[in-house]
This record gives C-alpha cells, sequence and structure tokens, in this order.
C-alpha cells in the first residue's frame, strides 16, 4: 500500500491577522518567511519555505492539511487508492500547485470535511536557512515532518478506516476515544478524537530540540496574557514532555520535547486509558 511520506504544512483560517503575526513570531518563534496580498502569512520551522499557511479567511479552524508523498508516482498511487475507495479526487492545476510551492497535489476531503491535500516536490530554501524569531534550539522536524494535527472525528471507526486504509497511515496506539497515526518514525502525526465538535482542529503540536525550549516558554507564557489551557506534563503513549496554549484562533498548540519514536519493525499497538503519566492539569490547577 502507498503512504504518505510526512506531515508536509498546515493551512490555517483565522479572523485576526494581527495577532496571529505577532503570535507565530514572538511565542512560537516561526519566522515570517512572506506575506500575500490578501494578507496570507507564510511561516517557516526548518528549511521549507513555509510550514504554516495562515489565511485570514475567518473560519479560526483549520482550512486544509498538506500530507507530502515521497514522489509523484507515490501521490498518484495514493489517488488511485482513494478512488477505488469512492473518494473524490482532484488533480491540482498548475496555478495551484504554483500558489503551493509544490511541484504537484492532489485535493479530497476526509469523512469529517477536512479538506486533505497529498503533494510531492517540497518548497525547500536552503539557500536562505531558517532564522527563528526567539532563542530557541530549534524544531524537529526534517524526514519526521512539521509535527502532528489533532482532529475531531464524529465517527472514529470511519475516519481510522479513511487515513489507514486509503491513505496508508498506520495505527500507533490508542487512548479511550482517540486513535493515534504514524507514517514515519514520529510517534503520531495525526491523533482522532470521537466528538461531535463544532471545528474541525483540537490542537498541533510543534517539538522543540531542547526541554530549556519548552520550560522558557512556560514562563514566558505565564507572564503573558497567552492562556494556558494544560500545564506541563509527560503523555503516556508518545512520552512526550509538553505543555498546551492557546492560539488567537481558539485552538491550542502542544508546545513538546522528548517524545519517543516508532520503529515498525518492533513496534506493538497498545491501548491507554490514561492521556498522561503525569501532569497536564487544567489550567486551574496547573502551576502558574
Amino acid at each position: 500500500m502507498a503512504s504518505v511520506a510526512q506531515l508536509g504544512y498546515v493551512g490555517i483560517s483565522a479572523s485576526d491577522m494581527d495577532q496571529w503575526e505577532k503570535y507565530a513570531t514572538e511565542t512560537l518563534g516561526l519566522q515570517l518567511e512572506s506575506k500575500d496580498e490578501d494578507g496570507t502569512l507564510y511561516l517557516r520551522m526548518d528549511e521549507y519555505q513555509y510550514r504554516f499557511a495562515i489565511h485570514p479567511t475567518g473560519q479560526d479552524d483549520v482550512a486544509y492539511v498538506g500530507w507530502q508523498a515521497s514522489s509523484e508516482q507515490q501521490m498518484h498511487q495514493i489517488a488511485d487508492q482513494l478512488k477505488e475507495g469512492g473518494v473524490t479526487v482532484t488533480l491540482a492545476d498548475r496555478e495551484e500547485a504554483k500558489a503551493r510551492r509544490v511541484e504537484g497535489l492532489i485535493k479530497f476531503q476526509d469523512p469529517d470535511g477536512v479538506n486533505v491535500e497529498v503533494f510531492w516536490g517540497p518548497p525547500i530554501s536552503y539557500d536562505s536557512p531558517f532564522n527563528s524569531t526567539r532563542p530557541i534550539s530549534g524544531f524537529v522536524t526534517g524526514d519526521l515532518g512539521m509535527g502532528h494535527v489533532v482532529l475531531y472525528a464524529k465517527d472514529l471507526n470511519t475516519t481510522v478506516n479513511f487515513y489507514r486504509d486509503l491513505l496508508g497511515l498506520r495505527i500507533s496506539d490508542f487512548i479511550r476515544n482517540l486513535a493515534f497515526f504514524h507514517c514515519n518514525p514520529r510517534h503520531h502525526s495525526l491523533a482522532l478524537i470521537e466528538a461531535n465538535a463544532p471545528k474541525h482542529l483540537n490542537h498541533f503540536m510543534l517539538q522543540l530540540g531542547s526541554l530549556n525550549d519548552v520550560g522558557s516558554t512556560y514562563d514566558m507564557v505565564q507572564e503573558s496574557d497567552i492562556t494556558i489551557t494544560r500545564g506541563l506534563g509527560r503523555h503516556t503513549n508518545d512520552h512526550m514532555t509538553s505543555f498546551y496554549m492557546k492560539t488567537p484562533s481558539g485552538f491550542d498548540v502542544e508546545w513538546g520535547w522528548g517524545a519517543r519514536e516508532v520503529d515498525d519493525a518492533t513496534w506493538q499497538v497498545q491501548r491507554h486509558e490514561k492521556g498522561s503519566i503525569w501532569g497536564h492539569k487544567p489550567v486551574a490547577a496547573a502551576a502558574r
């Protein structure tokens, strides 16, 4: 079965672009790569020209999720799998691919109406190295992709089948009503929460290169007007040490370090009843 290789980019529909630019650069330490005439922000976190595109379309939710295929052939194989599964797939034209700064992509929707893209030929800028706006060690990306996204699913089994059987993602483990998927050694690039939620995106995660990056940001956020939704803790499944904070759009960012990785040759799917070994308490109970 053909599979995507990594989580490549995420598009976000936002209502307050000024707050997003401030939050992305001053809090997250992302680099503003460019700004379109319509106000769209392109944000860097590594050698890719962008990993986030923030669009001024006002939905305050995910606009699209872009998964990278290892080649054009792999992308078309994934398209065939999707079509055989009854999914309507559109091959983007050259203008659409140019807008995403990739060589080519296909577009479709998951069972919950999330816009999904699979692309090949990512936009790389080795000639212009990433320069964080904050004194952090940097983000863990490369072949692991940009991090992970957690989406709401109205029917978990249906959406699990879609991402596993048609996109080729592999189950990492389960926690109660959540399913976690990997497509490379990162423990999960996607997680699904079964819930009838008004929006699609629960949170995205960025992994830092140092525990000090997590701690120093935690201190900084406590002294700001940004809401910490869950304090420092360590997860049961990926062993990530992290905390959660609100974005200007209302969904969360998980800011973490130290996740374990998956070796498909030896990995066994597990089920956990708790999300954290310790910590991750709601803000009212977290140390501030």
